[in-house]
């Protein structure tokens, strides 16, 4: 029985012996995993604090001397080298302090690793980098102008909002001011650009010193509320509406223009009205001289009839003056009416050139305009009496050509003593 089981025992230990042996030479499952390329510490999951630093050695489960390492889409200063698979970083504050690195941003990194002697075995994959810091640094805005900016009405005004972010970005910018204002931009975001034109009632007469102060804040918000102002003063002053005055400035001229044609028109009517009563008086003197005259010669004559028609030819003379005031009476109040109009014309002449814009802007323009009107007013005053012919098209050169006729200008040219 003894030796039984001896040989029973070495019977089972052999059979446990060889398939010991045939089990080892067989590939097991762990091994064939174990071929397909894996990096075996990989990290998916960085947090890095301002002014520290990294030092991460990737491991793959082959030999790295056969593999390149590579990363995409990494932030400034994230390095990997390509040997040996080292990923380093120094997480500098100065990166930040510029906006090239921003605080709780996730950057996601794309991470590779390739076989040189064989391209399709490769591994890719990626991981997440996050920086923080524990020193709150406030975000701030900075408006690309200096407080207080003068300007004038009708003016433009530009500039930029600027910001410096801290460890929470600006996420939305809004402004107030004193006084209701319409921009020609909206302010919502870093970078946007505050454009406001001045309208010409911006300042009003009541203001003090013809200007007036606007007062703008603009307000930057992060996410959690935090709130950085900057305040722009802006100085207005008065200043004229020019594309306004200008066309009030040319309807004064036209007004001149017109009135000017109206009184030449009419100097001429009236010029010619007395040069014909002149020419009826003068026809009337010399039927009367002449008639008293044949009356003196025929009374000294020897014919008796002669003699009597003589008598009566003097007494036809007399009797023509009254006759000579009836019908062609002298014009004295036409005559001064005459003299007038011309002269008010050619004060109307002088004031237009006297009042005449200069330059592109003239900054005297509502000064002269508002000579031209009074002076135009007070011609009118004084020509009130005076009926104005109407302008006729075809008679207004007429007009003009013979209020500068030589022979009309002498008759009306003061005489030197």
């Amino acid at each position: 029985m003894k030796k039984l089981f001896i040989l029973c025992s070495s019977f089972f230990c052999l059979s446990y012996l060889f398939a010991q042996e045939h089990t080892d030479s067989l590939p097991t499952q762990q091994q064939v995993i174990d071929t397909l390329l894996r990096i075996r510490n990989l990290n998916p999951y960085f947090t890095l604090h301002v002014d520290s630093s990294l030092s991460y050695k990737l491991e793959i489960n082959k030999d790295q001397k056969n593999f390149y390492w590579y990363i995409k889409n990494s932030p400034l200063g994230l390095r990997i080298n390509k040997d040996n698979g080292l990923l380093t970083f120094k997480a500098e504050k100065a990166y930040f302090q510029s906006g090239k690195l921003k605080y709780d941003i996730e950057y996601k990194v794309q991470l590779g690793v390739q076989n040189l002697n064989n391209a399709t075995e490769k591994k890719d994959t990626f991981f997440t980098i996050v920086f923080f810091n524990t020193e709150i640094i406030p975000s701030k805005i900075r408006p690309s102008v200096s407080s207080p900016v003068t300007v004038d009405e009708g003016d433009s005004i530009r500039f930029q909002l600027s910001c410096e972010n801290g460890n929470f970005p600006v996420e939305m910018i809004s402004f107030e001011s004193n006084l209701p204002i319409k921009t020609m931009t909206p302010i919502s975001k870093c970078g946007d650009e505050f454009a406001w034109w001045i309208p010409f009632d911006f300042v009003k007469d009541n203001d003090s010193g013809k200007v007036k102060m606007l007062k703008l804040q603009f307000i930057a918000t992060d996410k959690f509320r935090n709130r950085d102002t900057s305040v722009v003063r802006i100085v207005v002053r008065d200043a004229i509406n020019y594309p306004l005055k200008k066309q009030e400035y040319d309807k004064v001229v036209s007004d001149y223009t017109k009135y000017i044609q109206q009184l030449k028109f009419t100097f001429r009517t009236l010029d010619k009205k007395i040069k014909r009563t002149k020419n009826s008086r003068v026809t009337f003197d010399m039927t009367s001289a002449s008639t008293a005259l044949a009356g003196t010669i025929l009374g000294t004559s020897s014919n008796e009839n002669q003699k009597n028609i003589g008598r009566v030819l003097p007494g036809i003379g007399v009797t023509l003056v009254p006759v000579k005031e009836a019908v062609a009476p002298n014009k004295v109040y036409d005559q001064n009416s005459a003299s007038l109009v011309r002269t008010s014309i050619r004060r109307l002449e002088y004031l237009l050139s006297d009042n005449v814009l200069i330059g592109e802007k003239d900054p005297d323009i509502l000064q002269k305009s508002t000579r031209l009107k009074s002076e135009l007013k007070q011609i009118q005053i004084q020509l009130i009496d005076i009926p104005l012919e109407e302008i006729e098209e075809r008679g207004s050169k007429d007009a003009n050509e013979y209020f500068d006729d030589p022979k009309v200008n002498k008759k009306y040219r003061l005489n030197r003593k």
